[in-house]
């Protein structure tokens, strides 16, 4: 690139300016008087240049165009004629021209100009700066890199030289030195010139400079360190009391606001495992999540209460949401099971109002745990398969020692077809994302009664199919297999579409469907340690404030699992989610031999149970 300067004329002395020699009319007077006001402005505007190397350069003499044909120009660069620099003049020397740019090339340029009686002398000042500039901020005690890196075109036969701006200039870093264990270049007499600073503290902040032994700037690296302030001594000071008592057990608003929050905490679960998981099956049910997270919610005050109230989407101090919990497992009752549990180390001294409350609102009284892991996993896993009856017998294989808290949600779901399946042993091919067949055992009815629709806003073919217990299988069918148009769908599903696309199967008329769904199993067991910190909760592994709980110290949330299981029968849905698939007939048919999501709802206390999707029949 061609940089060229105008104007940027530094003084003008003489003895006298001639303005007849140089000018004979009056027209060219008042050109005059116009170049003098751009040279008393340009004077404080245009004196230094800082230049990136690898640019081409122009400066000019005069900053104005003037018949100069009889004058003298001279150029010096660092009080030497630039002839002698190898730099090039143009124009009769009215221009400077640099080629190519380099840290060589930074210093002074003056320009002399003798006319009859008249001297005029321009000069720049040229600083020519690293090419790179780096803005890196770390946390004290981390390491950090300083990034430099030699032209691809230049050989390589020393390493760069590092400086660092201090009071006293710019210092030398001795980074040859055998002791020096602070700094180290990474990748020596490499064209990567990038070096290393171990465990950084606040001093180490300021600005680097990475120069070739020429003096070609590579670099410069300007580096802030934070330091973590002290923090406050931990206090459960006016922080014990019990939950607040919910002053609203009548309000007509308490409950919706409950369930919209739990098809939002759904949509944005399923976004998140979607995400980490684009191509398998998913499986989770999000009414044990968040029962597992307001039960933690009890205890928690202040910021970590903050933090678990925007996690499960209820609005903040929504006194009622144990409450409203409540009510909610007590609705679900004739068809879902869930119960949560509590299980803490043995030297913490749980609140007692704690207890009472997990007693009233959860119905489970929190658990201390053994002193031998073997006897802890056994525990557990008796719980869970009890609470699944049996559908899911291990979720632990051992517990830690150290173990301080340990939170335990199970769900056990047992649905039956109000319009029954033959009992035929019917096998199908289903199609995966990547075109493969597999051939899978089918539930059929060439006459199913049941709703069916195009959903426009989800761009789904949706069937809703009756279980018993007041509950409602939702299968969504994408266009195809693909896995682009699987992930259209996917990406529609907000709450507010899920909802609506709800209420509008509510008034769907049934009809007669050739219906088709495979028989599957899955048993999937999410990451609860990666949901956790996707929902902000990265707290809770870190020191939760739980001072409603245990109010002697910060509480460190050890371990959350979450494992859910799913059978399609031909007597119904267990535990939680399903699939739907078609043949053609002479019926309207709904095909799901294909990838699809399935939403099992309950229409009861209208909340999704499970969420889940199918690419992998198993």
């Amino acid at each position: 690139m061609k940089l060229t300067v105008v104007g940027c004329s530094r003084n003008i002395t003489g003895k006298k300016l001639n303005l007849d020699t140089l000018w004979k009319s009056r027209m060219r007077l008042q050109i005059i008087h116009c170049i003098l006001l751009q040279l008393i402005f340009e004077l404080s505007s245009c004196t230094h240049l800082r230049v990136i190397p690898g640019y081409s350069l122009e400066l000019p003499c005069l900053a104005f165009q003037a018949d100069l044909s009889g004058a003298s120009i001279t150029w010096t660069f660092n009080d030497k004629d630039v002839l002698a620099s190898g730099l090039e003049v143009k124009k009769d020397g009215l221009i400077l021209s640099i080629s190519t740019v380099t840290a060589a090339h930074e210093g002074q340029y003056v320009c002399l100009l003798k006319e009859n009686n008249m001297e005029l002398i321009n000069t720049y000042d040229i600083t020519v700066v690293a090419s790179t500039v780096y803005n890196i901020k770390a946390a004290a005690g981390s390491d950090v890199k300083f990034p430099c890196y030699f032209p691809t075109d230049q050989q390589v036969n020393n390493n760069a030289l590092w400086f660092k701006d201090t009071n006293a200039g710019k210092t030398k870093l001795n980074l040859e030195d055998e002791n020096n264990n602070k700094m180290e270049h990474l990748f020596p007499l490499e064209r990567d010139q990038t070096v290393l600073l171990r465990d950084a503290v606040m001093e180490d902040g300021g600005v680097y400079h990475c120069e070739s032994e020429d003096g070609q700037k590579l670099s410069t690296v300007n580096v802030v360190i934070d330091v973590d302030p002290t923090p406050e001594p931990h206090s459960c000071q006016n922080l014990t009391a019990p939950w607040e008592a919910c002053l609203d057990e009548n309000s007509r608003t308490g409950e919706p606001i409950l369930q919209e929050s739990m098809t939002e905490f759904s949509m944005k679960l399923y976004s998140y495992l979607r995400a980490l998981n684009p191509a398998s099956n998913l499986l989770f049910s999000p009414v044990s999540i968040s029962g597992l997270l307001t039960h933690l919610l009890l205890g928690a005050r202040e910021d970590t209460r903050n933090a678990i109230e925007r996690a499960v989407f209820v609005p903040h101090n929504f006194h009622c949401v144990h409450f409203y919990t409540k009510k909610l497992r007590e609705k679900l009752d004739s068809s879902l099971q869930m119960a949560s549990q509590i299980y803490y180390n043995p030297g913490i001294n749980v609140s007692e109002s704690f207890i009472d409350q997990s007693i009233q609102f959860y119905e489970a009284e929190p658990t201390k745990l053994l002193e031998n892991s073997e006897e802890n996993a056994k525990m557990i896993n008796s719980w869970v398969a009890n609470k699944t009856q049996n559908k899911i017998t291990h979720l632990v294989d051992k517990v830690s020692p150290h173990t301080q808290l340990m939170l335990l949600n199970a769900v056990s779901f047992n649905g039956q077809w109000q319009v029954k399946f033959e009992l035929k042993g019917k096998k199908g091919n289903f199609i995966k994302m990547n075109g493969d067949l597999v051939k899978v055992p089918v539930l059929h009815q060439q006459k199913y009664k049941a709703a069916m629709t195009h959903d426009v806003e989800l761009q789904a073919q949706v069937a809703k199919f009756a279980l018993t217990g007041g509950s409602s299988l939702y299968i969504l069918l994408p266009r195809t297999h693909s896995a682009t148009h699987l992930q259209q769908v996917e990406e529609r599903m907000t709450d507010t579409a899920v909802l609506q696309m709800i209420e509008r199967m509510k008034t769907t008329p049934l009809q007669q469907i050739d219906v088709t769904l495979p028989q599957i199993k899955l048993d999937v067991e999410p990451d609860m340690n990666i949901l956790l910190k996707k929902l902000g909760l990265s707290s809770l592994s870190e020191g939760a404030n739980l001072c409603g709980l245990y109010s002697e110290d910060k509480i460190i949330l050890d371990d959350a699992r979450h494992r859910a299981f799913l059978a399609l029968t031909e007597k119904g849905v267990e535990a939680g989610a399903v699939t739907s698939a078609s043949f053609s007939r002479s019926f309207p048919t709904f095909s799901a031999l294909r990838p699809f999501i399935m939403l099992l709802w309950s229409d009861e206390a209208n909340v999704p149970l499970f969420v889940g999707r199918v690419t992998e029949p198993q």
